[in-house]
Protein backbone atom coordinates (compact mmCIF):
# COMPACT_ATOMS: atom_id res chain seq x y z
CA UNK A 1 0.00 0.00 0.00
CA UNK A 2 1.33 3.52 -0.79
CA UNK A 3 -0.34 6.28 1.13
CA UNK A 4 -0.34 9.97 0.00
CA UNK A 5 -1.26 12.84 1.93
CA UNK A 6 -2.15 16.62 -0.13
CA UNK A 7 -4.41 19.08 0.60
CA UNK A 8 -7.73 20.42 -1.05
CA UNK A 9 -7.97 23.71 -2.27
CA UNK A 10 -9.46 24.85 1.35
CA UNK A 11 -6.94 23.24 3.04
CA UNK A 12 -8.22 20.43 3.91
CA UNK A 13 -6.32 17.28 3.89
CA UNK A 14 -6.86 14.48 0.93
CA UNK A 15 -5.06 10.86 1.49
CA UNK A 16 -4.86 8.66 -1.62
CA UNK A 17 -4.73 4.74 -0.18
CA UNK A 18 -2.95 2.92 -3.70
CA UNK A 19 -2.69 -0.72 -4.08
CA UNK A 20 0.26 0.15 -6.08
CA UNK A 21 4.09 1.48 -4.65
CA UNK A 22 4.76 3.09 -7.68
CA UNK A 23 1.16 5.08 -7.80
CA UNK A 24 1.98 8.82 -8.28
CA UNK A 25 -0.51 11.76 -6.94
CA UNK A 26 0.33 15.33 -8.33
CA UNK A 27 -3.21 16.78 -9.19
CA UNK A 28 -3.78 20.04 -7.55
CA UNK A 29 -7.51 21.00 -7.06
CA UNK A 30 -7.86 24.14 -8.29
CA UNK A 31 -11.30 24.68 -7.14
CA UNK A 32 -12.43 28.35 -5.63
CA UNK A 33 -13.22 26.86 -2.37
CA UNK A 34 -13.50 29.39 0.63
CA UNK A 35 -12.02 28.14 3.47
CA UNK A 36 -14.04 25.78 5.91
CA UNK A 37 -15.72 27.83 8.50
CA UNK A 38 -17.72 25.28 11.19
CA UNK A 39 -19.34 25.69 14.06
CA UNK A 40 -19.29 22.75 15.78
CA UNK A 41 -19.57 22.21 19.63
CA UNK A 42 -20.16 19.77 22.09
CA UNK A 43 -22.46 20.14 25.43
CA UNK A 44 -22.94 17.88 28.07
CA UNK A 45 -26.48 16.93 28.67
CA UNK A 46 -26.29 17.57 32.55
CA UNK A 47 -29.41 14.55 33.03
CA UNK A 48 -28.38 11.95 31.17
CA UNK A 49 -24.64 12.50 31.31
CA UNK A 50 -24.07 12.29 27.47
CA UNK A 51 -22.44 14.98 24.63
CA UNK A 52 -24.58 16.16 22.22
CA UNK A 53 -22.81 17.88 18.91
CA UNK A 54 -24.31 21.08 17.92
CA UNK A 55 -23.23 21.68 14.07
CA UNK A 56 -25.50 24.02 12.41
CA UNK A 57 -23.22 24.71 9.55
CA UNK A 58 -24.30 21.34 8.45
CA UNK A 59 -27.44 22.44 7.10
CA UNK A 60 -25.90 23.54 3.75
CA UNK A 61 -24.38 20.06 3.42
CA UNK A 62 -25.15 18.50 -0.52
CA UNK A 63 -28.09 16.65 -0.43
CA UNK A 64 -28.64 13.88 -2.92
CA UNK A 65 -26.99 15.45 -5.68
CA UNK A 66 -27.48 13.66 -9.32
CA UNK A 67 -24.75 11.24 -10.38
CA UNK A 68 -23.07 13.69 -12.75
CA UNK A 69 -22.81 16.15 -9.93
CA UNK A 70 -21.38 13.93 -7.28
CA UNK A 71 -18.65 15.48 -4.94
CA UNK A 72 -17.20 11.59 -4.25
CA UNK A 73 -16.66 10.94 -8.02
CA UNK A 74 -13.49 11.76 -9.55
CA UNK A 75 -12.37 14.51 -11.02
CA UNK A 76 -13.10 13.87 -15.01
CA UNK A 77 -14.15 15.26 -18.29
CA UNK A 78 -13.34 18.98 -16.89
CA UNK A 79 -15.92 18.36 -13.74
CA UNK A 80 -14.12 19.15 -10.51
CA UNK A 81 -15.26 17.03 -7.24
CA UNK A 82 -13.50 16.89 -3.72
CA UNK A 83 -11.29 14.38 -5.17
CA UNK A 84 -8.86 16.31 -7.78
CA UNK A 85 -7.25 12.47 -9.53
CA UNK A 86 -8.94 11.09 -12.57
CA UNK A 87 -8.97 7.72 -10.92
CA UNK A 88 -8.09 5.89 -7.46
CA UNK A 89 -8.24 3.07 -5.75
CA UNK A 90 -9.32 4.79 -1.77
CA UNK A 91 -9.56 8.47 -1.03
CA UNK A 92 -9.84 9.90 2.55
CA UNK A 93 -10.19 13.63 3.10
CA UNK A 94 -11.43 15.82 6.08
CA UNK A 95 -15.41 16.57 5.74
CA UNK A 96 -16.54 19.60 4.16
CA UNK A 97 -19.43 19.94 6.20
CA UNK A 98 -17.86 18.33 9.63
CA UNK A 99 -19.83 17.10 12.53
CA UNK A 100 -16.42 17.40 14.77
CA UNK A 101 -13.52 20.07 14.16
CA UNK A 102 -10.97 21.65 15.68
CA UNK A 103 -10.85 21.02 19.50
CA UNK A 104 -14.23 19.34 19.22
CA UNK A 105 -12.64 16.21 17.38
CA UNK A 106 -12.81 15.22 13.61
CA UNK A 107 -14.67 13.92 10.58
CA UNK A 108 -13.58 12.16 7.70
CA UNK A 109 -15.15 10.92 4.54
CA UNK A 110 -13.98 7.31 3.26
CA UNK A 111 -14.65 6.65 -0.29
CA UNK A 112 -14.28 3.28 -0.89
CA UNK A 113 -14.13 3.04 -4.97
CA UNK A 114 -14.20 5.34 -7.89
CA UNK A 115 -17.57 3.36 -9.23
CA UNK A 116 -20.51 5.48 -8.66
CA UNK A 117 -22.51 2.88 -8.83
CA UNK A 118 -20.86 0.20 -6.87
CA UNK A 119 -21.28 -0.50 -3.39
CA UNK A 120 -18.88 -2.24 -0.22
CA UNK A 121 -20.21 -5.45 -1.32
CA UNK A 122 -19.36 -5.40 -4.87
CA UNK A 123 -15.55 -5.02 -4.14
CA UNK A 124 -12.83 -7.26 -4.62
CA UNK A 125 -10.93 -8.72 -1.58
CA UNK A 126 -7.84 -7.12 -2.41
CA UNK A 127 -10.16 -3.80 -2.33
CA UNK A 128 -11.65 -4.27 0.79
CA UNK A 129 -8.30 -5.37 2.36
CA UNK A 130 -6.98 -1.77 1.26
CA UNK A 131 -10.60 -0.08 2.59
CA UNK A 132 -9.66 -2.14 5.86
CA UNK A 133 -5.29 -0.32 5.66
CA UNK A 134 -7.21 2.69 5.99
CA UNK A 135 -9.44 2.58 8.64
CA UNK A 136 -6.11 1.26 10.28
CA UNK A 137 -4.23 3.98 9.65
CA UNK A 138 -6.30 6.83 10.25
CA UNK A 139 -7.18 5.21 13.62
CA UNK A 140 -3.44 5.05 14.07
CA UNK A 141 -3.48 8.89 12.73
CA UNK A 142 -6.17 10.32 14.74
CA UNK A 143 -5.28 8.43 17.87
CA UNK A 144 -2.39 11.02 18.02
CA UNK A 145 -4.42 14.44 18.08
CA UNK A 146 -4.69 15.20 21.61
CA UNK A 147 -8.68 16.20 21.20
CA UNK A 148 -9.15 12.87 19.97
CA UNK A 149 -10.29 10.20 22.39
CA UNK A 150 -11.73 7.32 20.58
CA UNK A 151 -12.01 6.83 16.69
CA UNK A 152 -15.78 5.37 15.12
CA UNK A 153 -15.00 4.24 11.43
CA UNK A 154 -18.76 3.22 10.13
CA UNK A 155 -20.95 3.22 7.20
CA UNK A 156 -24.50 4.22 6.50
CA UNK A 157 -25.91 2.40 3.04
CA UNK A 158 -29.12 3.29 1.70
CA UNK A 159 -31.12 6.25 1.04
CA UNK A 160 -33.87 4.44 4.09
CA UNK A 161 -30.70 5.26 6.39
CA UNK A 162 -30.37 8.69 5.72
CA UNK A 163 -27.53 8.60 3.03
CA UNK A 164 -27.39 11.65 1.27
CA UNK A 165 -24.71 10.78 -0.98
CA UNK A 166 -25.44 7.88 -3.11
CA UNK A 167 -21.31 7.22 -4.33
CA UNK A 168 -20.04 3.54 -2.22
CA UNK A 169 -18.57 5.66 1.33
CA UNK A 170 -18.27 5.45 4.78
CA UNK A 171 -17.50 8.14 7.85
CA UNK A 172 -14.74 8.37 10.58
CA UNK A 173 -15.20 10.41 13.69
CA UNK A 174 -12.67 11.14 15.97
CA UNK A 175 -14.80 12.01 19.15
CA UNK A 176 -13.23 14.53 21.93
CA UNK A 177 -14.98 11.96 24.30
CA UNK A 178 -15.82 8.43 24.96
CA UNK A 179 -18.95 7.37 23.41
CA UNK A 180 -21.85 6.67 26.11
CA UNK A 181 -22.54 3.24 24.24
CA UNK A 182 -18.81 2.42 24.69
CA UNK A 183 -19.12 3.84 28.10
CA UNK A 184 -21.99 1.34 29.06
CA UNK A 185 -19.55 -1.49 27.25
CA UNK A 186 -16.60 -0.67 29.60
CA UNK A 187 -19.46 -0.44 33.10
CA UNK A 188 -20.40 -3.69 32.06
CA UNK A 189 -17.28 -5.01 31.19
CA UNK A 190 -15.94 -3.98 34.70
CA UNK A 191 -18.79 -5.31 36.74
CA UNK A 192 -18.34 -8.71 34.92
CA UNK A 193 -15.03 -9.01 36.02
CA UNK A 194 -15.47 -8.01 39.55
CA UNK A 195 -18.68 -10.44 39.73
CA UNK A 196 -16.52 -13.49 37.71
CA UNK A 197 -13.00 -12.72 37.64
CA UNK A 198 -13.19 -13.57 33.49
CA UNK A 199 -13.63 -11.16 30.33
CA UNK A 200 -17.33 -10.10 28.99
CA UNK A 201 -16.23 -10.08 25.62
CA UNK A 202 -14.72 -13.52 25.74
CA UNK A 203 -17.44 -15.06 27.23
CA UNK A 204 -19.97 -13.59 25.01
CA UNK A 205 -18.30 -14.91 22.17
CA UNK A 206 -17.52 -18.56 23.68
CA UNK A 207 -21.14 -18.68 24.77
CA UNK A 208 -22.89 -17.87 21.20
CA UNK A 209 -20.09 -20.62 19.83
CA UNK A 210 -20.83 -22.90 22.13
CA UNK A 211 -24.98 -22.44 21.70
CA UNK A 212 -24.58 -22.20 18.16
CA UNK A 213 -28.32 -21.28 17.37
CA UNK A 214 -27.48 -17.35 16.44
CA UNK A 215 -23.96 -18.29 14.70
CA UNK A 216 -24.09 -17.13 11.27
CA UNK A 217 -21.03 -17.60 10.14
CA UNK A 218 -17.38 -19.36 12.21
CA UNK A 219 -14.20 -18.68 10.32
CA UNK A 220 -10.79 -19.74 11.69
CA UNK A 221 -10.01 -16.08 12.78
CA UNK A 222 -13.38 -14.34 12.88
CA UNK A 223 -16.70 -15.29 13.94
CA UNK A 224 -20.31 -13.51 13.56
CA UNK A 225 -23.31 -14.00 15.30
CA UNK A 226 -27.01 -12.37 16.29
CA UNK A 227 -26.40 -11.44 19.91
CA UNK A 228 -28.97 -12.63 21.55
CA UNK A 229 -30.83 -9.38 23.03
CA UNK A 230 -30.20 -7.82 19.43
CA UNK A 231 -32.63 -4.89 19.33
CA UNK A 232 -32.50 -4.54 15.34
CA UNK A 233 -34.34 -6.72 13.17
CA UNK A 234 -31.53 -8.53 11.26
CA UNK A 235 -28.42 -7.23 13.69
CA UNK A 236 -24.93 -9.12 13.23
CA UNK A 237 -21.77 -8.73 15.32
CA UNK A 238 -18.64 -9.94 13.93
CA UNK A 239 -15.63 -10.49 15.96
CA UNK A 240 -11.69 -11.52 15.99
CA UNK A 241 -11.09 -14.81 17.70
CA UNK A 242 -8.33 -13.39 19.26
CA UNK A 243 -9.35 -10.02 21.10
CA UNK A 244 -7.77 -7.00 20.47
CA UNK A 245 -8.59 -2.89 21.51
CA UNK A 246 -8.87 -1.81 18.44
CA UNK A 247 -8.19 -2.19 13.96
CA UNK A 248 -4.20 -1.26 14.65
CA UNK A 249 -3.57 -4.57 16.89
CA UNK A 250 -5.15 -7.43 14.41
CA UNK A 251 -2.81 -9.83 13.75
CA UNK A 252 -1.70 -10.55 9.94
CA UNK A 253 -3.93 -13.70 9.85
CA UNK A 254 -7.12 -11.85 11.07
CA UNK A 255 -6.55 -9.31 8.58
CA UNK A 256 -6.18 -11.39 5.38
CA UNK A 257 -9.05 -13.46 6.28
CA UNK A 258 -11.25 -10.31 7.23
CA UNK A 259 -12.07 -9.61 3.68
CA UNK A 260 -13.58 -12.57 2.69
CA UNK A 261 -15.76 -12.77 5.49
CA UNK A 262 -16.84 -9.33 5.70
CA UNK A 263 -18.30 -9.14 1.94
CA UNK A 264 -19.60 -12.43 2.67
CA UNK A 265 -21.88 -11.28 5.34
CA UNK A 266 -22.75 -8.01 3.33
CA UNK A 267 -23.89 -10.72 0.20
CA UNK A 268 -26.25 -12.59 2.56
CA UNK A 269 -27.19 -9.17 4.01
CA UNK A 270 -28.52 -8.37 0.12
CA UNK A 271 -30.28 -12.11 0.05
CA UNK A 272 -32.28 -11.68 3.50
CA UNK A 273 -35.64 -10.33 1.57
CA UNK A 274 -35.01 -12.12 -1.88
CA UNK A 275 -33.94 -11.08 -5.17
CA UNK A 276 -36.88 -9.05 -5.87
CA UNK A 277 -36.02 -6.41 -3.46
CA UNK A 278 -33.35 -3.76 -3.60
CA UNK A 279 -30.47 -3.72 -1.63
CA UNK A 280 -30.52 -4.12 1.97
CA UNK A 281 -30.06 -0.82 4.02
CA UNK A 282 -27.48 -1.09 6.56
CA UNK A 283 -25.29 0.60 9.38
CA UNK A 284 -22.07 -0.56 9.40
CA UNK A 285 -20.29 0.20 12.50
CA UNK A 286 -16.56 -1.05 13.97
CA UNK A 287 -16.20 -0.56 18.30
CA UNK A 288 -12.74 0.20 19.01
CA UNK A 289 -11.53 0.66 22.95
CA UNK A 290 -11.15 4.75 23.83
CA UNK A 291 -7.95 6.40 24.57
CA UNK A 292 -8.31 7.65 28.03
CA UNK A 293 -6.48 6.60 30.78
CA UNK A 294 -9.38 5.40 32.97
CA UNK A 295 -10.58 3.02 30.18
CA UNK A 296 -10.05 -0.91 30.23
CA UNK A 297 -8.21 -0.71 27.47
CA UNK A 298 -6.84 -4.49 27.15
CA UNK A 299 -9.93 -5.73 28.05
CA UNK A 300 -12.70 -4.06 25.51
CA UNK A 301 -12.74 -6.05 22.84
CA UNK A 302 -12.76 -4.91 18.86
CA UNK A 303 -16.06 -5.62 16.95
CA UNK A 304 -17.81 -4.76 14.06
CA UNK A 305 -22.01 -4.50 14.05
CA UNK A 306 -24.00 -4.62 10.74
CA UNK A 307 -27.52 -4.14 11.09
CA UNK A 308 -30.66 -3.25 8.84
CA UNK A 309 -33.76 -1.40 9.62
CA UNK A 310 -35.64 -3.36 7.36
CA UNK A 311 -37.54 -5.62 8.75
CA UNK A 312 -39.72 -8.00 6.25
CA UNK A 313 -39.86 -7.17 2.40
CA UNK A 314 -41.36 -3.32 1.81
CA UNK A 315 -41.22 -2.92 5.56
CA UNK A 316 -38.73 -0.44 7.93
CA UNK A 317 -38.80 -0.80 11.54
CA UNK A 318 -38.66 2.86 12.87
CA UNK A 319 -37.62 4.07 15.74
CA UNK A 320 -40.95 4.70 18.05
CA UNK A 321 -42.20 5.95 21.30
CA UNK A 322 -40.66 3.24 23.37
CA UNK A 323 -37.29 3.04 21.56
CA UNK A 324 -37.04 6.87 21.04
CA UNK A 325 -38.75 8.15 24.07
CA UNK A 326 -37.06 5.28 26.63
CA UNK A 327 -34.32 3.31 24.76
CA UNK A 328 -36.16 0.43 25.30
CA UNK A 329 -36.28 -1.44 22.11
CA UNK A 330 -38.81 -3.66 20.68
CA UNK A 331 -37.69 -6.28 18.24
CA UNK A 332 -40.03 -7.53 15.97
CA UNK A 333 -37.59 -10.66 14.61
CA UNK A 334 -36.45 -13.29 17.07
CA UNK A 335 -32.45 -12.95 17.13
CA UNK A 336 -32.94 -16.97 16.31
CA UNK A 337 -34.77 -16.74 13.41
CA UNK A 338 -32.45 -13.88 11.66
CA UNK A 339 -29.90 -16.14 12.43
CA UNK A 340 -30.86 -19.09 10.72
CA UNK A 341 -32.19 -16.53 8.02
CA UNK A 342 -28.70 -15.42 7.47
CA UNK A 343 -27.15 -18.73 7.48
CA UNK A 344 -29.95 -20.08 4.87
CA UNK A 345 -28.60 -17.30 2.61
CA UNK A 346 -24.87 -18.22 2.34
CA UNK A 347 -23.21 -17.88 -0.71
CA UNK A 348 -22.53 -21.60 -2.46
Amino acid sequence: MKKTSTRLADGRELLYYDSRDDAVRDEVDTRPLDPVSTASEIRRDPLLGDSVAIASHRQGRTYHPPADECPLCPSRDGRRSEIPAADYDVAVFENRFPSLAGPSGRCEVVCFTPDHDASFVDLTEEQAALVLEAWTDRTAELAELPQVEQVFCFENRGAEIGVTLGHPHGQIYGYPFTTPRTARMLDSLAEHRERTGRNLFDDVLADELADGSRVVLAAEHWAAFVPYAAHWPYEVHLYPRTRVPDLRALGEAARTEFPQVYLELLRRFDRIFGESEPPTPYISAWHQAPFSAGADRDGFALHLELFTIRRTSGKLKFLAGSESGMSVFINDVPPEAAARRLREVASS
